[in-house]
């Protein structure tokens, strides 16, 4: 009846066909890196970074999760276009690497639909060089679609460890229109979200079967008592949590 809730339907059922084994893949990467005591981050620019905000300091959400947030590629940055500007600004994704103490055997996760764009070649060349594992969420035939703005001539899917295709349409709009050539309704976040925290919801089950009490998931802080539980859980973590708790 709905076109867009039908799209995203064929798109999560497509997705779980055919990425199966990379989600377990991500799954057991984000299972060992929880046991192992290894910080875990994530980071998108612009709209891709939605993913890390929908990650990050959220009920239900895994707790040790650092969101990397650049401050120019942000959804509130105005003119809303310089975004794209810096997005496109090779070296401004190494700089904001080095804002993060990344060491090895950690963990990034990567978010972006065309993968061409040099902040996110940046951050994991140089989350790399440091032996971080690089777990990327994209669109791979879009990707393959478009040249890399990076001067290495990469796009995302080629210089990460494990590779997730959001199965989406080529310029991310899925719906068509009567009478026009556009489409409408981006897929990329939901599709995105549902992969993402079925990833979180299967890495807990992991860390409970390996004897994880309490695996490191925010209560909601508007529950009764759930401001204490997240205290406590914080100084059970604290070593992999890389924000301020007051």
């Amino acid at each position: 009846m709905f076109k867009y809730m039908d799209k995203i339907k064929q798109l999560l059922d497509l997705v779980e066909k055919e990425e199966k084994k990379s989600i377990k893949e991500a799954i057991d990467v984000l299972t060992q890196a929880n046991l192992q005591k290894r910080s875990v981050y994530i980071f998108g620019a612009s709209h891709a970074g939605m993913l890390a905000e929908e990650m990050y300091y959220r009920a239900g959400g895994m707790m040790t999760i650092n969101a990397i947030f650049g401050r120019e590629v942000m959804l509130d940055r105005s003119p809303i276009t310089f975004t794209s500007q810096m997005e496109r600004l090779e070296g401004y994704g190494t700089n904001l690497a080095k804002t993060v103490s990344f060491k090895n055997q950690d963990v990034l996760i990567l978010h972006s639909v065309s993968g061409r764009n040099p902040i996110i070649i940046d951050l994991a060349l140089a989350a790399k060089a440091k032996g971080v594992k690089i777990i990327s969420l994209t669109n791979v035939q879009y990707s393959r679609s478009v040249t890399s703005r990076h001067s290495s001539g990469k796009r995302l899917f080629e210089v990460s460890d494990i590779v997730i295709d959001n199965h989406g349409e080529i310029g991310d709009a899925c719906c068509e229109l009567t009478g026009i050539v556009q489409k409408a309704g981006p897929s990329s976040t939901v599709i995105g979200a549902a992969i993402l925290n079925t990833i979180i919801v299967e890495v807990c089950e992991q860390l409970i079967a390996n004897g994880i009490k309490h695996p490191p998931i925010f209560y909601s802080a508007n529950l009764d008592g759930g401001d204490l539980r997240n205290a406590e859980l914080y100084e059970e973590y604290k070593e992999v949590i890389h924000y301020e708790f007051m």
